[in-house]
């Protein structure tokens, strides 16, 4: 079943960094479960990207973002699951507070990691992002 019909859904993914390293969540109970994501979520109709990569990192983790920059979008389809997403993603910079679990039904941990020495498996579209070859600017 596909959400949405046929069309594919817009994800926004927050490269959240802090002394150059990137904020990772291990996901459960959603789609992407058992992997590591970077916090985001979908983009609500009427509701910018920088907007939505706001409330979702303070909804996830409790952290208020400061500048935010584009970064590159992944395109993936999740056949099994019959998904397909457009995966825009934006850098941002938390310079204060540690991340809560404030959804713990979605995610079990957060954690800081190097861009290098992420864990595995990785959430399919940050897995699409790092094989581009992008890599965020050091904070």
């Amino acid at each position: 079943m596909s959400v949405g019909g046929d069309s594919p859904r817009v994800g926004v993914g927050v490269i959240v960094m802090r002394d150059g390293k990137v904020l990772l969540g291990e996901r459960i109970g959603s789609h992407g479960a058992g992997t590591w994501a970077l916090p985001g979520g979908h983009l609500e109709f009427g509701e910018s990207v920088e907007d939505c990569a706001r409330r979702e990192v303070r909804e996830e983790t409790g952290l208020v973002l400061g500048t935010l920059r584009a970064a590159p979008y992944a395109n993936d389809l999740f056949a099994a699951e019959g998904k397909h997403y457009v995966t825009l993603f934006v850098v941002a910079h938390s310079a204060d507070g540690e991340p809560v679990l404030s959804e713990p039904e979605k995610c079990l941990r957060w954690d800081w990691f190097r861009w290098t020495d992420f864990p595995a498996p990785l959430f399919a579209p940050l897995e699409t992002l790092r094989r581009s070859g992008y890599v965020p600017a050091a904070d």
